[in-house]
């Protein structure tokens, strides 16, 4: 198989959708946008809108689709959410019932589909700037927490931000700060750095999502606002139904990431 890094986003979906790539996408397509999923019924679509407007951090949208249409004309024409995606949650009620790899059988002319950035995004830039990566060095999904940091309400949904980790050698904290703070449609700055019990997390080597990355001697944990936020969200509000990406397995768009710097 071609160098994932260097696939383009479109052969990336081809592979995606005949199910010859089911891995996080951390790493594939290196210099694009890549992307969260939150799908919902219409008749909570404008209070999830709300929510990620009054939640930029967490929730920055890229692309929102037309109702019952599964594809992002912005984000990536010619796609469809319902296959392109490694590995997809269906919450019902506020559960986890099922972790699938399409949602043709999910899918109604009622939902409503959003995109929101995802800070795999700016790795590649961080890897440029030679701030170390180190869930692309082991080869495994980024860590991620529920934090007791808490979403601006908006409708029928409230709840916890999510954050992402990555352990960053205390001299190039300001460096990897500037580099992500460039990329505000992909969750921009840190929220956080260090002392994790501060924002709730009690166990660093214990993530809720994703997987658990080697923290070196002299490396400062660094926390990013993350678009898994509305799968906790969901689990304390309850919709009738969300469906998502499964946390780390992305949708990666047509845009590059130097497309979203705003500097």
């Amino acid at each position: 198989m071609e160098n994932l890094g260097c696939m383009n986003p479109k052969d990336v979906r081809s592979l995606i959708r005949k199910n010859q790539l089911v891995r996080p996408t951390a790493g594939i397509a290196q210099g694009y946008t890549q992307a969260n999923l939150a799908i919902l019924p219409k008749e909570v679509a404008y209070d999830f809108l709300l929510f990620a407007q009054r939640n930029p951090k967490p929730c920055p949208i890229l692309d929102v689709t037309e109702l019952g249409s599964p594809e992002p004309k912005l984000a990536a024409p010619g796609a469809d959410l319902r296959y392109d995606i490694p590995k997809y949650r269906i919450y019902k009620k506020g559960q986890l019932y099922k972790e699938v790899l399409d949602i043709e059988k999910y899918w109604n002319n009622d939902l409503v589909a959003f995109l929101l950035g995802c800070s795999f995004t700016f790795e590649t830039p961080m890897i440029r700037n030679g701030i170390p990566v180190r869930h692309i060095e082991e080869n495994c999904n980024v860590p991620m927490y529920i934090t007791t940091i808490e979403c601006n309400p908006a409708g029928i949904f409230s709840g916890p931000v999510v954050a992402s980790m990555r352990p960053i050698p205390a001299e190039l904290v300001v460096r990897a700060t500037q580099v992500t703070s460039r990329f505000p449609a992909v969750h921009g700055a840190p929220i956080h750095i260090g002392s994790p019990e501060s924002i709730g997390i009690r166990d660093i080597n214990k993530p809720d999502f994703g997987d658990a990355v080697t923290i070196n001697e002299g490396e400062v944990p660094v926390f990013w606002a993350c678009g898994v936020t509305p799968q906790a969200v969901a689990m304390r509000v309850k919709p009738d139904l969300m469906i998502t990406h499964a946390p780390g397995y992305m949708f990666i768009c047509d845009t590059r990431d130097e497309d979203l710097s705003v500097f």
